[in-house]
């Protein structure tokens, strides 16, 4: 999850920085409120739960469960009631509306029940504890909300998030409704969220370390392998699967250990490190239809260190995930690490800075994060075609500027598939723009550049306007290409 000693010194360098004109200006569009915590209450937010009647379920690291009410209006009127204490560091939450609150500790999956109507759980069971725990500070367990088929996917830290010192250490299990435990896919190194797309296909992130480049956003599928071999000793525990994969060559791409080894499955997402976030964390879709703005489908992606929320568009090309990120919404009073959106277009996110230090500056928070329903102009969508990307945006552009080449930097580069920590930005190259294209309802670009896969396609556009005139909000976006189209 959160970074170790290499960020630590950037992440040092940004803690006072908690605001700035660019959060001023998303504020416009996505105004963000801060909860006040009352004194004694440790809210290292982990995860977070919307409950019937306008309430909140939040955990926190400290182990934790808060009811929260009000949340929704006044936030000097919000009321924090404590549901369950002396748990293990909660990093999942999910209740269906039937009173059962299903928590993901550190060493199992319980489930918690009020009785009698005190607010405070009195009823606690296990459902299912099926892998391994010691001491060590960075054996993280998040676990998700249901998938289409009823399970709770778990995804686990690499013992010091280096190594697989305890069973199913690296790995992602899904947790059945009767309580069975199922290995599902290997090669996790330092997960910091895990939840689905619209699709209802399970994601998790991960974070820069060995055999991670950067932070990733990474599609999670049974029988897959995602990169990291340290938890390799674990597949003869697992036996729904087969044989081990075979060891990657540290040193090498991504793209080329793909075609040696069929298990792997390549990330999704890049968060290009120090570029955009640098400890990629909790997972929310939008499902809201329109209430939460013109993202609809996508995914929202929120970063520990620079305590801010990305946005991702993801597309599979014959069959493989991958996609652009954009920046969305900075300035959360603390490290985001949990996201939650509401059906009425609310987004709850919670923070935390201990361990490793946020850009936010509080220790803790919660907040909430909406729609003001004036249109951003933006980067709608980034798809991959055979010459190039075709760009989408949510207010018209102006044909004379989005029209230039001028308009628009364009660059690509990858990352190091290696043992050793994390990678610099390598084999890279500045592809000319051969030429643009705006469509006639001026809503859509097209470019025609070179495309080469495994690698970050980072788009600038400074020069490109809106039919009135504005600059874009966030005027670059990083897209993972995995495949090229067929024409």
């Amino acid at each position: 999850m959160w970074q170790t000693v290499g960020g630590l010194l950037a992440t040092l360098l940004w803690v006072s920085a908690l605001a700035s004109p660019q959060s001023d200006r998303e504020a416009e569009y996505y105004p963000l409120v801060t909860f006040p915590i009352p004194e004694g209450i440790v809210l290292e937010a982990g995860a977070i739960q919307i409950l019937p009647g306008q309430r909140l379920a939040v955990s926190t690291r400290l182990g934790d469960i808060y009811l929260v009410d009000g949340a929704w209006g006044d936030p000097s009127r919000v009321k924090f009631t404590r549901f369950a204490s002396g748990l293990h560091e909660v990093l999942g939450l999910w209740s269906r509306g039937d009173g059962w609150v299903y928590a993901t500790q550190r060493g199992e999956v319980t489930r918690l029940k009020d009785t009698d109507g005190d607010d405070r759980a009195d009823l606690i069971e296990t459902v299912a504890d099926g892998w391994g725990i010691n001491g060590d500070y960075h054996e993280y367990a998040f676990g998700s909300k249901p998938d289409r088929d009823g399970n709770i996917w778990v995804v686990l830290c690499l013992t010091g998030s280096f190594n697989s010192e305890s069973l199913f250490r690296g790995w992602a299990l899904r947790v059945t409704p009767d309580g069975q435990v199922i290995p599902t896919t290997s090669g996790l190194r330092s997960p910091g969220g895990v939840g689905t797309n619209w699709l209802g296909d399970m994601f998790y992130t991960d974070n820069q370390g060995p055999w991670n480049g950067t932070c990733w956003l990474k599609p999670l599928k049974p029988g897959g392998f995602v990169g990291h071999p340290g938890g390799f000793k674990w597949y003869a525990q697992a036996t729904n699967l087969g044989a081990a994969p075979k060891e990657p060559l540290s040193g090498s791409r991504i793209a080329v250990e793909r075609t040696k080894i069929p298990e792997l499955i390549p990330p999704a997402i890049a968060f290009p490190y120090n570029k955009l976030g640098q400890s990629a964390s909790g997972i929310a879709n939008d499902y809201t239809g329109g209430k939460f703005g013109p993202f609809t489908n996508q995914l929202f992606v929120g970063d520990q260190t620079w305590s801010l929320v990305m946005r991702v568009f993801l597309e599979q090309v014959n069959g493989v995930y991958q996609g652009a990120c954009f920046p969305f919404r900075e300035g959360q009073a603390s490290g985001t690490l949990s996201l939650e959106l509401a059906p009425d277009g609310s987004m709850f996110v919670g923070g935390t800075d201990r361990g490793w230090g946020a850009r936010g500056g509080k220790p803790f928070s919660l907040e909430r994060l909406r729609w003001s329903g004036k249109m951003p102009f933006e980067v709608h969508e980034m798809r991959a075609k055979p010459d190039g990307f075709e760009l989408t945006f949510t207010q018209p552009v102006d044909p004379a500027t989005a029209g230039q080449v001028e308009s628009y930097r364009f660059e690509n580069y990858t990352y190091i598939y290696q043992a050793s920590y994390g990678s610099p930005e390598v084999d890279g190259a500045k592809p000319p723009i051969e030429s643009v294209k705006v469509a006639p309802d001026n809503r859509s670009v097209r470019l025609k550049v070179k495309l080469t896969p495994g690698h970050v396609h980072e788009l600038k556009l400074p020069g490109v306007r809106s039919a009135k005139g504005e600059p874009l909000l966030h005027a670059v976006a990083y897209y993972w290409l995995n495949e090229i189209p067929a024409p």
